[in-house]
């Protein structure tokens, strides 16, 4: 590790948690006024309302209370399962700048119908420019909420419902419609047009001591005490909305907004479709990494988990398009995200490949191996072959752009179909599995991602590891029950592990930056 400084520019970063802390303090209180302001009638506070408990592991809910006490560990809980009270965005600065993006999108909520007031109660816009400086590529929208909503409650005639999972909810919260795959059951007979509650179907505890969703997609909501999940639906309702689909519609399409929900318990703004290209949801502390690393233009950088790719593309606009990243991720369709991204963000300098973090460094021995480089601006690959040159480093013979210290991949391409002294009977059979079934999904939409063996220690100016984690911090959050003590324990060892890789692999002097949400084992 004395080889590799981190650089975390204390200036930018102090003034960045203070100013943020300030805000999230801030909105933590308005929500809590807002909260206590709101008064449910004694009938619809048991049921027609957003009053989630947050479901925990019962061994992590033990940790969690002895280490922060009962009280702040409820407060902890409750703040959970709210989404936060702004929308950040990152402007792509090679194409546009955020004095655009700010007129176009003040146009844009202007023009729509979700209801959302863009005047703030002092007179200002919701949409603002960040303050902290050198982050004015970053544009706040801010939203409203908890909102109190109208159900048309009456148990003779109780509104029509839809009922959506867990995960849908989470991003509805965040401002997203309704779509047709998060839908798992409906009240019977909602035709297009109907007026439709929409509620949240929560993982329940089983009797070994699992967790899961207690109906099938499709079941029939009734909607009246007799209905067997009636009372597991107190307290998740999200808001209001008109159905876009027939119920037979919902269960029979594949994709499609089932329900425009425009009366919301949480109100953000919905950014799919918008100025694609030109922004990029994330979050201020994803972006705040990017600028720890401190790319410069030229040089050679290293991002060991980067899909989905929103900090990939923020350092290679911070760098202007003008060097090398190599974004890895162990997941094929990861890694053909991040090429989607940054192609739909106009950015070349992105190279990607497949490799799992915890085998990032190329043994010597594999340096002779060849190589497919996978480059995001045309999706093409690049055949060399790699060598040792006299004073230790790799040097590689390539027909693309880079010419140095190349990744050892892997070429899918040089097994033999018909078998030869280095191909097993498994390889045999794959490739004629292949040929009899034809290109597999991925390869029909044109993706591909290189498989590699690792990179060449030293060979990074900078290496980024933003490694796995339980991701317990992000909100909103409505269930944490899968996560256990030792699973918790056990995202530590690994982020250790690739730590240990990404030291090796950042060169004498270069940057390495780690950064993750706090884990158990920190708090220990």
């Amino acid at each position: 590790m004395s080889k590799a400084r981190v650089l975390l520019k204390p200036s930018l970063l102090t003034t960045c948690l203070t100013r943020a802390t300030t805000f999230f303090s801030s909105s933590v209180s308005q929500l809590r006024s807002i909260s206590q302001q709101i008064e449910m009638d004694p009938s619809d506070s048991e049921r027609y309302c957003y009053d989630p408990v947050l479901r925990w592991n019962p061994e992590v809910e033990d940790y969690f209370t002895k280490a922060y006490g009962p009280d702040h560990f409820a407060r902890i809980s409750k703040a959970l399962t709210r989404p936060s009270s702004y929308s950040c965005i990152r402007v792509n600065t090679v194409k546009t700048t955020s004095d655009a993006v700010i007129e176009k999108l003040t146009k844009l909520l202007n023009d729509s119908d979700e209801g959302l007031k863009l005047i703030q109660p002092d007179g200002s816009s919701p949409i603002t420019k960040c303050q902290i400086p050198g982050l004015d590529y970053v544009v706040f929208v801010n939203g409203s909420g908890p909102h109190r909503i109208e159900y048309d409650i009456g148990l003779e005639n109780p509104p029509k419902e839809v009922l959506v999972s867990r995960k849908c909810a989470e991003a509805v919260l965040r401002g997203a419609q309704v779509y047709v795959p998060g839908v798992l059951a409906c009240t019977a007979h909602v035709e297009k047009g109907d007026a439709v509650a929409v509620c949240v179907a929560m993982e329940q505890p089983g009797d070994e001591g699992d967790w899961s969703v207690n109906m099938t997609r499709g079941t029939t909501l009734q909607g009246l005490p007799t209905d067997p999940y009636y009372r597991e639906r107190s307290g998740l309702y999200i808001g209001m909305g008109t159905t876009m689909l027939s119920r037979a519609g919902m269960f029979r399409v594949p994709h499609g907004i089932a329900v425009d929900l425009s009366n919301r318990v949480f109100r953000l703004p919905s950014f799919h479709n918008v100025l694609e290209g030109e922004i990029f949801l994330q979050n201020l502390p994803s972006i705040i990494v990017a600028h720890a690393l401190d790319p410069q233009r030229g040089e050679r950088i290293l991002d060991m988990c980067a899909a989905p790719g929103g900090k990939t593309t923020a350092i290679a606009i911070l760098m202007n398009d003008e060097g090398e990243i190599v974004a890895a991720d162990r997941s094929h369709n990861k890694v053909l995200d991040v090429q989607k991204l940054s192609a739909e963000m106009g950015l070349s300098c992105i190279t990607t490949c497949k490799l799992d973090a915890l085998k990032s460094v190329c043994l010597p021995k594999t340096l002779n191996d060849s190589t497919t480089l996978v480059n995001v601006e045309n999706s093409s690959s690049i055949s060399s072959h790699s060598e040792i040159s006299s004073n230790g480093e790799m040097a590689s013979v390539t027909s693309g752009r880079f010419e140095a210290d190349k990744p050892c991949e892997e070429n899918a391409s040089t097994e033999q179909p018909n078998g030869g002294d280095n191909v097993s009977q498994a390889d045999i059979r794959k490739n004629k599995g292949r040929l009899k079934n034809g290109r597999g999904r991925t390869q029909c939409q044109g993706g591909r991602a290189g498989k590699s063996q690792g990179f060449a220690p030293n060979s990074f100016d900078r290496v980024l590891l933003d490694a796995p984690c339980s991701a317990l911090g992000l909100r909103p959050r409505l269930f944490a029950g899968l996560e256990t003590v030792i699973s918790l324990r056990n995202h530590g060892w690994y982020q250790r592990k690739m730590f240990d890789q990404a030291v090796q692999l950042v060169r004498v002097g270069g940057i390495l930056v780690y950064s993750t949400i706090l884990e158990l084992e920190d708090l220990v």
